[in-house]
């Protein structure tokens, strides 16, 4: 949140309260207008706007009630359209030619009209066509108005409150978990892209199958030669030819996409340009809090995890005597890994810096995960109705997009090995999924499979995964430069060279940096709990919700971690300070410099003063306040033993605590 042009926004902002609100009662309305509201963005609009608030630019009731004029207002909008050309409004473009845009929303409103009305204000692909079904079958101006009010000014508080309760608590979160923010909004947005991706390229090839099995019997009729296979294989008369043609048409197009990325990948010879800007943005990413969880979720592409659950699945179709089903379950794995392993060992490509071996293009666990995922969907898609057929493919797809999220996340693969892993996976499944269809014909019970696999992989991931984390952290570990300094030269001025803040993408929280010890840490931390400091473990997950305890007294209440160049403090010391409600913080990380001779480490730390506050009554924080003197006036004196000196860093102009420990006594 320090790019110029938000600055530039928030400023405007401040001296523009009243056009502000105009902007977000424009957001409301054209959200709701019909046509319109399939366009405007308002959900992470709005939630910009929440934040905002939270940060005290907009008043937060102007806003909500902008907010909710403006969608009442859109809504009556799309309800005067509705009522002005009724039934011929079908008649007219887009709808003329997308007769379901009015479809879903008029389906909705005869099963219930008030019901649907405020239901249809929280789904997006149909909120702005709901209130035009309402003046279409025109439902009374009274009744209409009352259930959209009510509605409309839900959804304005409903959608505002989370950036609001993020704004609010930005100072205290921020401070020491922003990046954490970061991961997670960018991890949603790719779970996002790939649950629509999945879902909507399904319902278009489900919509458009007939045509497209027209055309293919059409092409076989121009083309005897090459369409007597595809005669053979797009038979109409066979219940099973609309989903191969599905099948069959997804199949070209992947293998085309396939073949150009993998000649892309070989031809370059290196890791590409997107692969390098992503693995840089995801070591700024790392955060200890987003570590834990996200190296469990990589361990879910592991043979540990993904084994179990289709050993279980081919021995119950053997059990069933499924022998056809078993043959292909058994094909799309073994030669899908096989075909994956040679691919690997073939195609070399210089790996991350923090893999060593073992990994490479494309992505094994991916790959994998996506045959396995995959055709387990076309297992037992046929045997599901309508289009809830979707459903298996919507958990492939989530599943392999949380492990190549989380593993381009620790730095195991660049972004090409997953992109790569992800269309083979496809390629293969389909050619699998097409000899499946065309050999299948008999139908079996699919639920207790879906429970046994699915079930199974969650047990085995619930298992190996936690077991798994600290391995594969310390397995891709961010790399770091060395470098070696004269312990004379450090103590006298090399000092200044340190950097002066800490580095975030938040001007607020670059924190000053201002204490460099020189030597072990145990004899600092032992003339700090000798003055009344305390020792801290890093916090995580379940210290973190202790922020809900809002009784828990001060001395309880954890500090969350904060990081320096991706790794968190190596000691983190505290003591009470001289008001109610403040902490006095020494955060020391490793500055990765060995000074000589003895190869003594250098630390680089923060002192400072943490007030507790509270969010909305909800979660206790603690918040960084700007000045920090008395913290660091605390460590000088609690230190005073040990050989230390002080002086302005030329950067900052702050004073800048050094101490050496090395020739001191615990």
């Amino acid at each position: 949140m320090n790019s110029s042009w938000f600055d530039t926004l928030l400023a405007w902002i401040s001296a523009h309260p009243i056009a502000a609100g105009l902007v977000i009662f424009a957001i409301a309305f054209c959200d709701a207008v019909i046509i319109l509201g399939t366009i405007v963005p308002a959900l992470p609009l709005l939630f910009a706007v929440g934040v905002l608030i939270g940060l005290g630019e907009i008043n937060g009731p102007y806003a909500l009630i902008c907010a909710a004029i403006g969608a009442l207002l859109g809504d009556a909008t799309s309800y005067w359209v509705g009522h002005r050309w009724g039934p011929q409004l079908r008649n007219h473009w887009p709808f003329r030619k997308y007769p379901q845009l009015l479809d879903r929303g008029e389906l909705l409103f005869r099963r219930n009209a008030l019901k649907s009305i405020l239901v249809a204000r929280y789904v997006g692909p149909i909120r702005p066509f709901v209130p035009a079904v309402a003046g279409m079958l025109k439902m009374p101006l009274k009744r209409y108005f009352l259930a959209s009010g009510l509605a409309a000014a839900s959804w304005a508080a409903l959608f505002l409150a989370p950036g609001w309760l993020l704004g609010h608590a930005y100072d205290a979160v921020a401070a020491v978990a922003g990046r954490l923010g970061l991961v997670v909004g960018l991890l949603v947005l790719v779970l996002a892209l790939a649950w629509a991706g999945v879902l909507y390229t399904y319902r278009w090839f489900a919509d458009h199958a007939d045509a497209l099995l027209a055309r293919a019997i059409a092409w076989s009729h121009a083309h005897p030669v090459l369409g007597r296979y595809s005669g053979a294989v797009f038979d109409p008369k066979r219940r099973e030819s609309v989903p191969l043609a599905l099948l069959g048409i997804l199949l070209l197009a992947i293998v085309w996409v396939w073949f150009a990325f993998l000649i892309l990948v070989i031809g370059h010879g290196e890791p590409l340009s997107m692969d390098l800007a992503v693995h840089e943005l995801m070591l700024a990413l790392r955060n200890p809090l987003a570590d834990y969880p996200l190296a469990a979720i990589a361990s879910l592409g592991d043979e540990q995890v993904l084994a179990p659950a289709s050993l279980l699945v081919l021995l119950y179709l053997c059990w069933r005597k499924r022998w056809m089903a078993a043959a292909h379950w058994l094909a799309a794995l073994a030669f899908g890994l096989a075909l994956t392993a040679w691919l690997g060992a073939s195609v070399d490509i210089p790996k991350p810096p923090s893999v060593s071996s073992g990994f490479g293009f494309p992505s094994i666990a991916v790959t994998m995960s996506t045959i396995t995922f995959g055709f387990f969907a076309v297992l037992i898609a046929r045997e599901l109705p309508g289009r809830t057929r979707v459903w298996p493919y919507l958990v492939s797809g989530v599943v392999v997009t949380l492990i190549g999220f989380a593993r381009i996340y620790l730095g195991a693969h660049w972004l090409s090995d997953i992109i790569g892993g992800m269309l083979f996976g496809m390629v293969w499944l389909l050619i699998l999924g097409i000899a499946y269809r065309r050999r299948m014909v008999r139908s079996f019970w699919m639920k207790p499979l879906a429970w046994l696999f699915y079930g199974a992989f969650t047990v085995t991931a619930l298992w190996h995964a936690p077991r798994n984390v600290a391995t594969m952290l310390a397995q891709f570990e961010a790399p770091v430069t060395e470098q070696s300094l004269a312990m004379a030269d450090w103590w006298q001025q090399d000092w200044a060279q340190q950097p002066a803040r800490r580095n975030d993408f938040d001007d607020e929280q670059r924190w000053p940096l201002d204490v460099q010890v020189a030597g072990p840490l145990a004899p600092l931390r032992a003339k700090l709990e000798a003055d009344g400091w305390r020792f801290q473990e890093q916090a995580g997950w379940e210290e973190a919700l202790n922020l809900l305890d809002n009784d828990l007294p001060d001395t309880e209440l954890p500090v969350l971690p904060a990081t320096l160049d991706t790794r968190a403090e190596s000691l983190l010391m505290l003591r009470e300070g001289l008001q109610p409600g403040e902490t006095f913080v020494l955060r020391l990380w490793p500055a990765h410099t060995q000074l000589q001779p003895g190869n003594v480490p250098l630390w680089i730390g923060s002192a400072q003063v943490l007030q507790r506050q509270r969010a909305f009554g909800l979660i206790s924080v603690w918040r960084p306040l700007r000045e920090a003197n008395t913290a660091l006036q605390a460590v000088t004196q609690a230190t005073s033993e040990l050989e230390h000196q002080q002086a302005p860093h030329p950067q900052s102009e702050l004073p800048v605590l050094r101490i050496r420990t090395a020739l001191a006594s615990p």
